[in-house]
């Protein structure tokens, strides 16, 4: 039966797959259950991740432990135990990141006007200096604020995720 998956390391349930989201295929929000398409170190192709994430967006890097299956109707996948995320740090991580949607007010053609304007440095940007990113054409006042709030609450809501999933015990705490 394992003979279908990729070689993995001596104790498979401990194999790390790490890479660049290039696609979320589909994500619950209320249970995170997502299924990911995501070009992987070590991999040609694109490799089907399924795990669960708070938040998960095109752009972001992954680094999932976990150990592969074999799906009867979805063929091979890793499925993640633990998986990991963080913003993008290539131009071109930051524009598919940014243009996933995660940021009300933003899409592909600002975003690629943010990224042109400030480079591999738009996140600090728009986190220390919310009134730079009035200075790109075409964005006022307005979309310039709703970019920088957009940006907070996607922060808050990681930490809290982070910090929920460094609790295991929280969950079972109230029950």
């Amino acid at each position: 039966m394992a003979m279908s998956a990729p070689p993995t390391t001596s104790q498979p349930d401990r194999e790390v797959i790490a890479g660049a989201v290039e696609r979320v295929t589909f994500h619950n929000a209320e249970s995170g259950f997502c299924v990911l398409r995501v070009k992987a170190r070590a991999h040609r192709d694109l490799v089907t991740i399924v795990g669960h994430a708070a938040t998960i967006s095109a752009g972001e890097w992954l680094t999932a432990s976990g150990e592969w299956v074999n799906d009867r109707t979805h063929g091979q996948q890793f499925k993640a135990r633990f998986m990991p995320t963080s913003a993008p740090s290539s131009v071109e991580g930051i524009e598919k990141y940014l243009a996933s949607g995660m940021i009300r007010g933003i899409g592909p053609i600002y975003v690629k006007k943010l990224v042109r304007a400030f480079g591999e440095a738009v996140f600090d940007l728009i986190e220390q200096t919310p009134q730079r990113p009035h200075e790109v054409t075409g964005i006022g006042p307005k979309r310039a604020q709703r970019v920088v709030a957009g940006w907070a609450e996607q922060k808050v809501i990681c930490e809290i995720m982070l910090f929920l999933m460094r609790t295991p015990t929280a969950s079972t705490k109230s029950s």
